[in-house]
């Protein structure tokens, strides 16, 4: 009979990850019956298109602490954390990744930091970054350091969706709206207690990653839209400094006139024209970024669609609304 109440519930989105499967079961199911303390293991399927889910179906037959929520469509990795923690039930909810580069072994230290420290929010932070390559370094420390300045909280640097809350910060979260909604950002601003265990990050353990370049590029513009008007604000004084160089271009063209000097040749204009229209449309993407934003959420479309939980389903599959706002 599984607890209504567990203490502890570990979300773990996933999407086409049968390959690490096995070895994520035969890691997972020991460590957690070892905790000493009621939990479910709720794994959200987002949208897998190989046999991830039936996969995940098959073990929750011998394994009750485990539950099977599945999203009718890919709808990106912070919506199957908001999917998750929707539908969380502990009073502790730890997120993890399911290629297991975060050891689990760490949510034993999550808990006890969180009980001797009395705090509502415990980071999983890397010690170590040698294993990345220097492009990857540098623009994760770009990254904190321009999200540090844009939300004006302290953001845990090499801290990423590894961590662990109290259920007042899930309550908390579940509040806000869904648009845009960066976890690594979002708990940070609310400015919980918190604290932070190292760890050193592995390998991955089987398969790919499904995080491409494009999807970082999406994340970062996310977390900048998301928490700031910074970018418009840019945008102005970008403004303000081609209408600027567009006035010295004035002066210089009536001093030659004045001075009997030769007409400007090709070069200038060519520059000038660049100058102020690479301005331009940067201005434009930027105001494009916000515009896209508000069109977005004027629509209500849900970030996700819960299609089957394991939980309260017992094998048929059902649509179920779970969030009323718009997917990015």
């Amino acid at each position: 009979m599984r607890d209504t109440h567990p203490e502890l519930s570990v979300v773990v989105p996933m999407y086409d990850e049968e390959e690490v499967l096995p070895i994520f079961f035969e890691r997972m199911h020991p460590l957690l019956d070892g905790l000493g303390i009621s939990y479910e293991l709720l794994v959200v399927d987002d949208g897998s298109r190989d046999r991830t889910a039936a996969l995940l179906l098959d073990a929750a037959k011998d394994w009750p602490e485990l539950r099977v929520v599945r999203l009718l469509r890919n709808s990106g990795h912070q919506a199957a954390q908001s999917a998750g923690f929707r539908r969380a039930r502990g009073q502790y909810v730890v997120t993890i990744d399911a290629d297991l580069q975060d050891p689990p072994e760490v949510i034993a230290e999550f808990l006890q930091a969180v009980r001797e420290q009395d705090v509502d929010v415990v980071y999983g932070v890397r010690s170590d970054r040698s294993s990345d390559s220097w492009a990857k370094r540098t623009s994760a420390r770009l990254y904190y350091r321009l999200m540090c300045r844009l939300v004006g909280k302290d953001i845990p640097f090499d801290a990423a969706d590894f961590r662990l809350v109290t259920r007042r910060v899930v309550d908390a979260v579940n509040a806000l709206p869904d648009d845009g909604r960066v976890f690594r950002l979002v708990i940070p601003w609310l400015g919980f207690p918190s604290a932070e265990v190292e760890y050193v990050r592995a390998e991955r353990a089987a398969g790919t990653t499904k995080y491409s370049v494009s999807k970082m590029v999406r994340l970062a513009f996310d977390s900048v839209t998301a928490f700031s008007a910074a970018p418009l604000r840019l945008a102005t004084w970008l403004g303000l400094l081609g209408g600027a160089m567009s006035g010295l271009f004035v002066v210089g063209a009536l001093v030659i006139k004045l001075t009997g000097r030769s007409i400007p040749g090709w070069t200038s204009t060519v520059l000038a024209v660049s100058v102020i229209g690479a301005i331009q449309l940067l201005c434009l993407g930027l105001l494009g970024e916000y515009v896209a934003r508000l069109f977005q959420s004027s629509q209500r479309r849900p970030q996700f669609l819960v299609g089957y939980d394991s939980l309260t389903d017992h094998g048929h599959q059902e649509p179920v609304h779970q969030s009323t706002q718009t997917k990015r």
